[in-house]
């Protein structure tokens, strides 16, 4: 069989990885298919990527395809492994798949034996178009089907919609297989204890699948919007909470917010600057919930009366301290 560069039957470098080649197997497949192309050429082009990427795709195929070499420049013949050649829409191995059964032949030799078409079984090389999901194609003679790609979108919820669950209506635009554009509404419902980074997946509401098939899936992955009160780690909450001097010297039991709603905390005699505190608990659910922290945050009032500074100074005589005593140059 004369020599066929099938690195540029379907437009990648000869050191392309093999996500790549799949890649632009699946861009030009989807492009040329002729149960949807309206390219006029459709069907041979089809063909052609379809034999480029059943050696391309293939590791070992690609490797003895590779190591022809030179001998191809020189018009020599080129004679692949016996296997996996196509002549014509036949494939030369298995003897003569006739019209009506080629692309159902062609499936089978990308997903090795078995049943790709979604009974289960087992099946290699892997699925150009869904990710390895053997249930996203159907073969009905020479018609193909395929699951719509998943979708993946971003969704910005609040600190409170984490901690008390939500429902949310999202306005979502889709390509559809004509090309034409599909707006559409998708209800999500956000579950109570959901953190950053989490995904969201709605089963079959991504994108249309080709020739009828099944609708993708949507992921959605959760973005917490920072909160002008709380910081957010994980599952648990940080507050800074303010307290007067004199809660922190001699003791207090101070209100305290949470997403759950205000709680009594005590502050122990002597508590100092920055010293944090454990709500157990109060963070986001789950199982186990996360805690709240509350990081004490001492506010100093005024001497902005007489009154007020003669305090000051009254402090300043009767209870001396340098707090700066420790610190050094070196």
């Amino acid at each position: 069989m004369e020599y066929k560069d099938y690195y540029k039957t379907l437009g990648v470098d000869r050191n392309a990885s093999q996500d790549e080649i799949k890649k632009a197997y699946r861009r030009l497949a989807r492009k040329y298919h002729p149960d949807v192309s309206e390219e006029k050429d459709a069907e041979a082009r089809f063909k052609e990527i379809s034999e480029a990427y059943e050696v391309l795709g293939d590791p070992e195929k690609r490797a003895t395809y590779d190591q022809l070499g030179s001998r191809w420049q020189q018009g020599e013949d080129f004679r692949p492994p016996p296997g996996w050649e196509f002549h014509g829409g036949r494939r030369g191995a298995r003897g003569g798949a006739d019209a009506d059964s080629v692309f159902s032949d062609f499936f089978e030799s990308i997903f090795g034996g078995g049943d790709p078409f979604g009974r289960g079984e087992p099946f290699g090389g892997g699925d150009p178009f869904a990710g390895g999901r053997a249930q996203g194609f159907r073969a009905r003679g020479s018609g193909f089907r395929a699951r719509g790609e998943d979708q993946h979108a971003r969704i910005t919820i609040t600190l409170e919609d984490a901690y008390h669950g939500a429902t949310r209506n999202l306005n979502l635009q889709t390509q559809r297989e004509d090309g034409q554009v599909e707006p559409r509404q998708v209800r999500v419902k956000i579950p109570p204890g959901v953190t950053q980074g989490k995904q969201i997946r709605l089963a079959g509401q991504g994108p249309p699948g080709m020739g009828g098939g099944s609708r993708g899936d949507l992921y959605l992955e959760v973005n917490i919007a920072p909160h002008r009160q709380y910081r957010l780690q994980g599952k648990d909450v940080y507050l800074d909470l303010p307290v007067t001097p004199w809660e922190a010297a001699l003791g207090a039991t101070v209100k305290v917010p949470t997403l759950g709603g205000w709680i009594d905390m005590k502050i122990p005699p002597g508590a100092q600057n920055g010293q944090r505190f454990r709500l157990k608990g109060r963070g986001l659910p789950g199982k186990p919930p996360g805690d709240q922290y509350a990081e004490l945050s001492i506010v100093t009032p005024r001497a902005d009366t007489d009154s007020a500074r003669e305090l000051y100074e009254r402090m300043s005589r009767e209870m001396p301290m340098n707090p700066r005593e420790n610190l050094t140059v070196s």
